[in-house]
């Protein structure tokens, strides 16, 4: 299915892709209200090829991940889930949602979650996966998996490593519900506003990145994960290697210039 194909009815999209190519933002809505936007296979299959696809796509530099109806992400379709009680195919989906959720962090450009209801499991591990989250004050997050007998734990890689750990573990361990508010608080969303201003909050924060230079952006996502799983010897290491490349880019001539010019800089860009 081509997502962007304007002759389809958009109701009948899984994924609804809506580029600003002149400000180089792309919007991903997921599009399954009634089933409250359920990662099923579909709808993986449907966000991963629309991911593959703006990845290799230079001109992009900021996603959004929206959702249409009340709830932003209920987590994995446990309708399909039951019907389909066996080993083979549980493996296949989280090893297909757990692809979908790496894609996120390993594409370069800033992907940033706009939650305007309820996020839980797999759903709050979305937000988790994101590199940025704002949320309407409204919105709701929970890791329930444990309240069905299933520990949600495809969604702890992702809590885990964006809240505390006494936190993280306290919502994988009672499936219970934070607001918006606190899980500003733990660290698991950005910004909060309410949801008349929640678009206003989310263009503020594209522009604060769409105005720096593509190459320190891109270069720092990167950077960034990567050093996470490293000792902080091997971390300052690698970080040196990564400065010392992007000091030959042109983009940092040109912002050091403009700098001491006191003027705007023009970057080149890739």
């Amino acid at each position: 299915m081509t997502q962007s194909d304007v002759t389809l009815d958009l109701n009948d999209l899984l994924v609804i892709r809506e580029d600003n190519k002149e400000s180089g933002v792309v919007t991903l809505t997921l599009n399954q209200p009634k089933q409250f936007n359920a990662l099923s296979v579909e709808l993986l299959s449907a966000m991963q090829t629309e991911l593959d696809n703006i990845a290799q796509d230079n001109q992009i530099q900021v996603v959004i991940i929206a959702a249409n109806g009340k709830a932003f992400c209920a987590g994995h379709n446990l309708k399909q889930m039951r019907a389909n009680v066996n080993e083979a195919f549980q493996r296949t989906l989280f090893q297909q949602c757990s692809q979908m959720m790496l894609t996120i962090n390993q594409m370069p450009q800033v992907v940033i979650a706009k939650v305007q209801g309820i996020a839980t499991a797999a759903g709050c591990q979305l937000v988790a996966a994101c590199d940025l989250a704002v949320a309407a004050d409204e919105a709701k997050f929970a890791t329930s998996g444990i309240n069905v007998g299933l520990f949600c734990s495809t969604p702890a890689v992702a809590v885990s490593r964006n809240l505390p750990r006494k936190q993280a573990f306290e919502m994988l361990i009672t499936g219970e519900f934070i607001d918006a508010h606190t899980a500003l608080q733990y660290g698991l969303i950005n910004r909060v506003a309410s949801a008349e201003q929640l678009e206003q909050v989310l263009q503020s924060l594209i522009e604060a990145i769409t105005v720096k230079s593509p190459v320190a952006v891109r270069t720092g996502k990167n950077m960034f994960y990567k050093q996470l799983d490293m000792n902080v010897e091997d971390a300052y290491h690698y970080a040196s290697e990564v400065m010392t490349c992007n000091m030959m880019a042109d983009d940092v001539n040109e912002g050091i210039d403009a700098f001491i010019e006191k003027r705007q800089p023009v970057w080149k860009g890739y």
